[in-house]
């Protein structure tokens, strides 16, 4: 049985919830205000540790209160945080989300300390072995992304690109990857850019997903069980890697997958208990 590692994003959410998002140059007053728990690579080292995967997580965090709250929140998982460094020079990355009754939201994005992840490779690259499921995504340099899949397919481990938030890689590196993961939206630009690939599998929310033109159904949820959609792609590509790792076969795993996305709209955030308190 191997483990989940997962190189990607850290970052803490500042949510402001708001009757009406602001015109330009308006000050509106927030009803409520959450920090959470958030960055896509953390949000699935999460879902993988739920879903019983042994996980390594690596990024990086500042030398600041967030980021020593996300390590320990991190550590209280079971995830095993040796390879997120602490960059004194950085803030831990943040996102800034304004959320309107609607539930439309704009978000603006500070990489921090995510902007460094890669910066001392290969020397600080984790030690992976051939039953290892290495995850990735794009919040964090595409050149990082880019020599993590070829050092771990290097390695004889599996590779999962997850190609959110869209960003072009090259096809060379996209074809390291069983599966890459995308949406809809995500496949759409995939395909436009004539990037091939050898395994994709396509999310597509309540209608489940496609692997390899293989559909599987999505887990129903009552309708007024649905408190929060964000998460539920991280929730579905963390699961999945849990059960890549244990052995599972394709099938197997988009059921696991699929599971724990319909599960992860049940809670407010990307994370569950996702409200973090910075020491």
């Amino acid at each position: 049985m191997g483990r989940v590692v997962v190189i990607g994003s850290v970052n803490i959410d500042q949510v402001a919830v708001v009757a009406e998002r602001p015109k330009p140059g308006e000050t509106v007053l927030a009803l409520d205000h959450r920090q959470l728990a958030g960055g896509k690579g953390a949000n699935q080292a999460v879902a993988a540790a739920r879903a019983g995967a042994q996980v390594l997580m690596v990024g990086c965090v500042g030398a600041d209160s967030g980021g020593a709250a996300y390590r320990a929140r991190l550590t209280a998982y079971g995830i095993d945080v040796s390879h997120v460094a602490v960059r004194p020079d950085r803030p831990t990355g943040a996102a800034f989300i304004t959320v309107d009754d609607s539930s439309e939201n704009t978000i603006v994005v500070v990489p921090g300390a995510n902007a460094d992840v890669g910066a001392d490779w290969p020397q600080g690259f984790p030690e992976l072995g051939a039953d290892d499921v290495v995850v990735l995504q794009l919040e964090i340099p595409l050149a990082a992304v880019a020599r993590a899949a070829e050092l771990a397919h290097e390695a004889g481990a599996r590779v999962i690109i997850n190609v959110a938030p869209y960003a072009e890689l090259p096809p060379a590196v996209l074809a390291l990857a069983d599966p890459i993961i995308a949406n809809e939206h995500e496949a759409l630009a995939l395909a436009d850019s004539g990037a091939g690939s050898g395994s994709l599998l396509v999310t597509l929310g309540a209608n489940g997903a496609v692997w390899d033109g293989v559909g599987a159904p999505a887990a129903p949820v009552p309708g007024g069980e649905v408190v929060d959609t964000t998460g539920a792609g991280d929730a579905f590509v963390g699961a999945l890697a849990a059960a890549l790792a244990h052995g599972a076969d394709r099938a197997q795993a988009l059921a696991a997958g699929l599971r724990a996305g319909s599960e992860a709209v049940s809670y407010p955030g990307a994370q569950p208990d996702g409200r973090l308190d910075q020491a």
